[in-house]
């Protein structure tokens, strides 16, 4: 479940009008635009940017860009971009040098977005960046030493892995005692693990960690540092990454945002990613376990970590709704669509040229 507080009504002119005057007050009135495309679906965000140009003539783009700025206009840049194109440059920048935080956020969206979803990226990727996903990380610096690093990144990067919730309990015994192989040292091809993790649905995978866990009286996760005590490698950590995002997604995001609002400072990008890319999608979800990891809510700790109407703006796109009791810590399967959380349709990548932090001029859904 997502956490955008719509309205109750709202219309495409009044929109475009109200932002067009807000732009014009002197020095921006951030307040009214944030309360405005803060409280609009992904589809609404789009079919504003383009009636807005026709309308008046100048990106909406641009003019966010001119009249935004620090946190606030990088945050807000993104949110009005297309979700492939977001993605697309969010995995950008996790390829530049930066150690595993780099690694592991790339894996957080390799592991979190569907074969479908994976094409749409994968199209916007060379559209923005003239280069594949693929070439891009087998080439890039990254901070995990081994070779199976990359094999990794690159598993999950082709969207391999089927959707559904069928599972072939056949399959999944073979494959625990496979991973109880390899994490054992009775069979040393690392490889076996990145095939099982990336070519099976989540489904199928959580079958296979059950029946680790019953044949062997532990969780796979905990094979993977059994007798490495705190000296895991990198590897090591990857798979515990991937893992966690496969079993537990909302667990995983409410982690990272609680290190991103720890003791050792705010860590800003980490913070716009995660509610960016999900509040949308299970942010509700996301926002339980992080009451559970950090024993405080996430409002309260963005309020105290952030200001301005950058905190203001991220307190709009995590909404104020009750919780609930429930949270579905393993994987469960959604039928609702990432790049269109409030419809079923997808929306293709546009075949022009697209400028970093550019959002398409084009998109689908209609206004209440």
């Amino acid at each position: 479940m997502g956490t955008l507080s719509l309205p109750q009504d709202s219309n495409l002119q009044e929109d475009c009008k109200d932002l067009r005057s807000a732009f014009k007050v002197l020095g921006c009135n951030e307040k009214k635009v944030i309360d405005i495309l803060g409280r609009r679906t992904s589809a609404q965000r789009m079919e504003i940017a383009k009636a807005y140009q026709t309308v008046y003539g100048e990106s909406l783009h641009k003019r966010l860009k001119s009249s935004f700025s620090g946190k606030l206009e990088k945050a807000m840049l993104l949110w009005m971009m297309d979700p492939a194109e977001r993605d697309a440059v969010l995995l950008y920048e996790c390829t530049k040098p930066g150690g595993t935080k780099g690694d592991h956020a790339l894996l957080g969206i390799l592991c979190t977005r569907n074969s479908a979803q994976l094409y749409l990226i994968k199209q916007a990727y060379y559209t923005m960046f003239n280069e594949t996903l693929e070439n891009h990380i087998d080439g890039c610096d990254t901070s995990i030493a081994a070779d199976f690093q990359n094999k990794l990144l690159l598993a999950f990067a082709r969207g391999n892995r089927p959707e559904g919730s069928n599972v072939d309990r056949h399959i999944a015994l073979n494959d625990a005692h496979q991973l109880h192989k390899v994490c054992s040292g009775k069979m040393g091809n690392e490889d076996t693990t990145i095939r099982i993790l990336s070519t099976r649905s989540c489904a199928q995978l959580t079958a296979t960690f059950n029946y680790y866990h019953q044949h062997y009286g532990h969780d796979f996760e905990k094979a993977l540092k059994k007798d490495k005590k705190d000296k895991a490698g990198e590897f090591e950590k990857a798979l515990w990454v991937a893992v966690d995002c496969l079993r537990e997604r909302a667990k995983y995001f409410a982690q990272e945002l609680s290190t991103a609002l720890g003791e050792e400072g705010t860590d800003d990008d980490t913070l716009i990613r995660v509610i960016i890319s999900r509040c949308e999608i299970d942010m509700q979800y996301i926002k339980l376990e992080f009451a559970n990891e950090s024993k405080r809510s996430l409002d309260e700790a963005i309020g105290r970590n952030t200001s301005g109407n950058y905190r203001n703006f991220l307190l709009t796109l995590i909404g104020h709704c009750d919780l609930g009791l429930y949270s579905p810590r393993r994987f469960s399967n959604v039928t609702s669509s990432y790049y269109s959380p409030q419809s079923s349709t997808s929306q293709q990548p546009s075949n022009g040229s697209a400028s970093f932090y550019s959002p398409r001029s084009s998109g689908h859904g209609s206004f209440n």
